[in-house]
């Protein structure tokens, strides 16, 4: 019988899979984008998990409308 070791890479994989989407996601919700753009990043980085969050934080970070406070 093997026993399940959980070290620091699978802690970092569990991490990047699950935590930088979830990051991501919580950004987006929290700021105004022009247009579909909220909705678009939204898919972007539920369908393509780790490269979707690459490509937000990336490109659709400029994307934000700025507030003026």
């Amino acid at each position: 019988m093997t026993s399940l070791v959980i070290g620091a890479p699978q802690i970092i994989l569990i991490l990047s899979v699950f935590l930088t989407p979830l990051i991501a996601i919580v950004d987006i919700v929290r700021n105004e984008f022009t247009g579909n753009n909220k909705l678009i990043w939204i898919l972007v980085v539920f369908f393509f998990n780790f490269f979707g969050v690459i490509l937000y934080f990336l490109i659709g970070r400029k994307q934000k409308i700025k507030n003026p406070n």
